[in-house]
């Protein structure tokens, strides 16, 4: 742990409780979380190693191997159980030291200027405040839980 990040700090305390959508011994997954919680964009997820490595390279095989597949499954969950139509994922790194993969959903409709890195400043997009991102985070964890499911029965 590297007690100078926030990452590292946030999983020392157990992780949000809010907006959690998975957590193991390697990686932890959750909806984002700005300070005001209101009219967030739904969807937008966090996909985090729980030990603290600074970005791509920097991981272990297991947890690389651990945070691909749930990035696969967390965009298929998003399309299952939100109706996302394109999952866009970028990693930035500069603000905080600790690879975080984010994961935008990009719903039906959106306009076309707003596709990319805008389409959570669309007006119309879904949003929500607390019991909204409870709500779709209770029906991601389910979705996540068939898909892994549906694997292992195959």
């Amino acid at each position: 742990m590297n007690t100078g990040c926030f990452i590292c700090h946030k999983h020392s305390l157990g992780g949000d409780a809010v907006g959690m959508v998975f957590d193991d011994d390697l990686v932890y997954a959750g909806h984002i979380l700005p300070p005001d919680l209101e009219d967030v964009y739904l969807g937008y997820l966090i996909v985090e190693p729980k030990r603290h490595a600074a970005g791509w390279g920097h991981l272990t095989d297991d947890e690389a191997s651990a945070i691909g597949l749930l990035t696969n499954d967390l965009g298929r969950a998003l399309r299952e159980v939100a109706g996302a139509e394109h999952i866009y994922s970028r990693v930035l790194g500069d603000v905080v030291p600790h690879l975080h993969v984010h994961l935008v959903p990009r719903y039906p409709n959106t306009p076309r200027e707003y596709w990319g890195v805008d389409v959570d400043d669309w007006p119309d997009a879904p949003s929500g405040g607390v019991p909204e991102i409870e709500e779709l985070c209770e029906r991601v964890r389910r979705g996540l839980a068939s898909i892994r499911e549906r694997r292992i029965g195959s």
